[in-house]
């Protein structure tokens, strides 16, 4: 299926360099040139401790060296995943006949057919730099008309299923992008869609909005908040 891009609102160019430690967003001809921490970054300095902890217990279970692995194979296949998703969005081809990169294009493929095709029928933005000015910035995967309503889209790999109560980040970095593209634009975007394919091909789709993403927005302030709080 084609995909109409439409350039309705003006997507900043930006370059991305670590500062104070974390990663920093500059936008072009923005803010006289002010590094903005990335979305991530802040989610990832303000995470809970205990999520934190869970990670190091699953780091001494499976082994450092083990855990390593599997962290550089599931970040090399979302890369390749993403890049996939990025090209067709573009409605330009890609091929990495690399078999991480076989199997990223059958995920990849996989949220095309579930998640895309015959839902999407108009592309905003593709991985487009947002900003909320003074504040943060990051890269969304997709902003786009998805059944009808303009959403803010991000695409996941996953190893495993996901439940709901595990993507509270996922959350708030989709309501982080929310509210700067409202703040920039002007919009009222009132849906946020996580696309999450596992390697065996498993599809899931999360979507908050309404009160749900209200709340998300709220509590996503805190973290920001929380940010410059430690950071002094």
């Amino acid at each position: 299926m084609d995909l109409i891009n439409v350039q309705k609102y003006n997507y900043p160019t930006s370059t991305r360099a670590i500062h104070k430690g974390s990663r920093h967003y500059t936008i072009a001809d923005v803010l006289q040139g002010q590094p903005l921490p990335s979305v991530t970054s802040i989610l990832s300095a303000t995470q809970d401790p205990d999520k934190a902890a869970g990670l190091q217990r699953w780091r001494d279970r499976v082994g450092h060296a083990k855990a390593a692995e599997i962290t550089k194979t599931s970040a090399a296949r979302g890369t390749a995943m993403h890049l996939y998703l990025e090209k067709y969005c573009l409605g330009e081809g890609y091929m990495d006949l690399t078999d991480l990169g076989i199997e990223a294009k059958k995920m990849a493929e996989k949220i095309v057919d579930r998640g895309i095709d015959n839902r999407i029928d108009e592309v905003y933005g593709n991985e487009a730099t947002l900003y909320y000015p003074g504040l943060y910035a990051g890269s969304c995967d997709l902003i786009a008309r998805l059944d009808g309503d303009l959403a803010i889209i991000d695409f996941k790999q996953s190893n495993k299923p996901k439940q709901k109560e595990w993507i509270r980040d996922y959350e708030l970095q989709m309501a982080g992008y929310a509210m700067a593209h409202d703040n920039v634009y002007g919009t009222n975007i009132d849906k946020c869609v996580n696309m999450v394919c596992t390697p065996d091909l498993y599809y899931q789709e999360f979507t908050i909005s309404g009160d749900e993403l209200r709340e998300a927005k709220y509590e996503w302030l805190r973290r920001v908040d929380l940010f410059y709080e430690n950071r002094g």
